[in-house]
């Protein structure tokens, strides 16, 4: 898995300087690159009016699917290049790639109006407990099982960058994974 073609489309995830994720997600948009920057609505000062809008959960991160060649020419030659950086695995000091399965959970949990979003240092995750949801509005979704502010829910995680969890669920909404052998 540590030799990945730069001609291969994947998901990375990017660090973005001074809140320029929507600038930059308009503009990879445009240039035909699918994008997604994990959003809410909250409650915003504008122009010193209180105003609902959809915004960022988190700032200065968007996950981009393109090939890593792309990406390093609008790093090297495009307007955004000097605002956009790879996030980083910190072991293998490569770029971090999210697999295609598990960003298509993570984005289906992170469009919900009721998803939790959580840091990774927060959950306790132990080997053995991957579930997948066998019902509802999730059904098929991966991810981990876990206790978390009063309930089960289902996490994805993206390792080292973030985790969204469900609503609360049932024991019986879920199946468990046989653990990887591998």
């Amino acid at each position: 898995m540590t030799d990945t073609s730069h001609n291969e489309c994947q998901w990375y995830a990017l660090r973005v300087t001074y809140s320029r994720e929507l600038k930059v997600q308009e503009y990879l948009e445009a240039e035909g690159v699918q994008t997604f920057i994990p959003m809410h609505d909250a409650v915003v000062l504008r122009r010193g009016r209180r105003v609902k809008a959809r915004v960022p959960i988190v700032h200065n991160l968007i996950f981009v699917y393109t090939t890593r060649e792309t990406l390093n020419a609008y790093k090297q030659a495009s307007p955004i290049g000097s605002q956009v950086r790879y996030m980083m695995n910190k072991e293998t000091h490569q770029p971090i790639v999210i697999p295609l399965k598990q960003m298509e959970d993570f984005m289906a949990v992170a469009g919900g109006e009721e998803a939790l979003y959580v840091n990774p240092e927060e959950l306790r995750l132990k080997k053995g407990d991957r579930v997948r949801i066998n019902s509802g509005a999730w059904q098929g979704i991966e991810g981990r099982f876990v206790r978390l502010k009063g309930g089960m829910r289902v996490v994805v995680e993206i390792q080292g960058v973030m985790a969204v969890a469900t609503i609360t669920l049932s024991p019986a909404m879920v199946d468990k994974l046989p653990t990887a052998s591998a």
